[in-house]
């Protein structure tokens, strides 16, 4: 099973708490700013992820979504 990690930078108001739960240091914190003037996560090391789904749970902007996807057996 893999896993896909979509960010809505517009919805995010930079609190970070993303960043700070998660246990594999998949997210970072990006340069530059979205339109509202606030930093918003970015995923830099996908391949780490646990598929935890903390920094969905505790996004309080609703900004993450976490997708599992399941592989086909070919």
């Amino acid at each position: 099973m893999t896993v896909d990690i979509h960010i809505i930078n517009e919805r995010c108001k930079g609190c970070k708490i993303c960043v700070e739960v998660c246990q594999t240091n998949v997210l970072d914190i990006a340069k530059e700013p979205n339109l509202s003037g606030y930093n918003p996560p970015y995923v830099k090391a996908l391949e780490d992820c646990n598929i935890c789904g903390l920094c969905e749970m505790l996004c309080p902007d609703f900004a993450i979504q976490v997708s599992h996807i399941k592989e086909e057996n070919k």
